[in-house]
C-alpha cells in the first residue's frame, strides 16, 4: 500500500496516535515505529521497513563502517508492535523527544511509510520548503 495525505490528530494522554482507517489494513501485520530521517517519527510495516534498511545497507556496503552504524542506530532506536483494538498505536517517548512531539500531530503519508511529527514543526517545514512539483522535477526534466 502507499500511504498518502495529510491527515490532523491529537495524542491522548497515554501518547497513543489514532491511524488514519485507510492505513489500518496495511497494518494488520505489525507496525514498526522509527526515528525518522527529519524531525519526525515514521511509520511502517515490517516488511517495507525490513525492504528499505536493506537497500540503505546495500548502498553503504554491508560491511562498511557506516553499514554497522546504520544498522546499529536504526535497531536501537526502531520499536515493534501492534494496533490495539481501537486502532491505535503508542509512540515511544524517546521518538517522541526525537520528534518533539507535543500533542497536536501531523500524519503525513510518504509512500511506503508515514511520518507523524509534530503539527507546528509540519507547519514550520511546509512555510520553509514549500516546493512544488515543477521544482522538485525541473532537475530531471519531467514536466507535470
Amino acid at each position: 500500500m502507499k500511504f498518502r495525505g495529510d491527515y490532523d490528530y491529537t495524542l491522548d494522554a497515554k501518547n497513543r496516535l489514532t491511524v488514519p482507517g485507510k492505513f489500518r489494513a496495511a497494518l494488520g501485520g505489525g507496525v514498526i515505529l522509527a526515528r525518522g530521517l527529519e524531525t519526525c517519527v515514521s511509520v511502517w510495516t515490517p516488511v517495507a521497513f525490513d525492504l528499505w534498511t536493506g537497500q540503505v545497507i546495500d548502498a553503504l556496503g554491508p560491511l562498511t563502517a557506516k553499514a554497522r552504524d546504520f544498522r546499529r542506530v536504526v535497531s536501537a532506536t526502531a520499536f515493534e508492535t501492534d494496533l490495539d483494538s481501537a486502532g491505535r498505536v503508542m509512540l515511544p517517548s524517546k521518538l517522541i523527544i526525537h520528534a518533539g512531539i507535543d500533542r497536536e500531530v501531523a500524519v503525513i503519508g510518504n509512500d511506503e511509510a508515514f511520518e507523524v511529527w509534530d503539527r507546528t514543526r509540519w507547519d514550520e517545514w511546509q512555510a520553509s520548503k514549500s516546493p512544488t512539483i515543477s521544482d522538485l522535477t525541473d532537475s530531471i526534466g519531467v514536466d507535470g
